[in-house]
């Protein structure tokens, strides 16, 4: 019994792969056709089964660029570029897609030492990270036997160099898993979906109207109260917006 339900399982998820499979193929050959909305249709239905990859999310900024859906497209190119963060082609078209917002923000100049912090944090993923980490310990343990079961003191002295050495990767590449998912947890950012939104001082409509933004805009969601979110710019200015004018990274 054990056995058939194990082979029933194989089957099932042998079949769900085969569908996405088929319906990423389908929406490449319609997007090939130029039949956009229907090639967003087709990738749509990937993420509604639960299924989630760069290349589907890359697809799908691509299609709604072409359909001049600006709000979309980012989003769709910032969580591929969320999937695989050192990949040029995704990096490229959200340059592309980003030009083509309305609102121009001045981003406040990071210190050299934050960031050459953020540019090593985000050379791979923080899973990626984690798994450096664990290699690094690990090389460290098969160092120090090397090291302790060693007779030649030129050996030994390499072999505990070198641990102590792995064992210091180690502990930076924790760092940097470490602050890539503080990052990602404390920093929610989201794309504006709304053509154009007005920015409040509150979150309500009778409250005073502090500045506007427009589709495609990133922001930093620090704050929600109801049906009202409240965001941060990249130069600082801050405010509330309804939660249906963006959506969340």
């Amino acid at each position: 019994m054990k056995r058939i339900v194990e082979i029933l399982m194989f089957l099932i998820v042998t079949i769900g792969f085969s569908q996405d499979e088929e319906a990423f193929q389908r929406g490449s050959s319609l997007y090939n056709q130029e039949k956009y909305q229907e090639a967003i249709d087709a990738y749509t239905s990937i993420l509604d089964a639960g299924k989630e990859s760069a290349s589907l999310y890359y697809n799908l900024g691509n299609a709604h660029y072409k359909l001049s859906n600006i709000g979309p497209s980012v989003y769709y190119y910032e969580k591929a570029l969320e999937l695989a963060p050192n990949d040029n082609d995704i990096k490229n078209n959200l340059v592309f897609a980003q030009n083509a917002t309305i609102d121009a923000i001045d981003v406040i100049p990071e210190g050299i030492i934050s960031r050459t912090l953020n540019r090593f944090t985000t050379i791979v993923s923080y899973d990626n990270w984690a798994w450096f980490s664990v290699l690094c310990v690990l090389l460290f343990v098969v160092l120090f036997i090397l090291y302790y079961t060693s007779r030649a003191s030129s050996k030994k002295r390499l072999f505990f160099v070198g641990s102590w050495l792995i064992l210091v990767f180690g502990l930076f590449g924790l760092f940097f898993a470490f602050r890539q998912y503080d990052a990602i947890k404390n920093n929610q950012f989201a794309i504006i979906f709304a053509q154009e939104t007005t920015i409040k001082s509150e979150p309500n409509l009778r409250s005073e109207e502090v500045f506007q933004l427009h589709e495609g805009t990133k922001v930093q969601v620090t704050e929600t109260v109801n049906n009202w979110k409240k965001i941060k710019l990249a130069d600082g200015k801050i405010g509330w917006i309804p939660a249906t004018d963006l959506r969340e990274l």
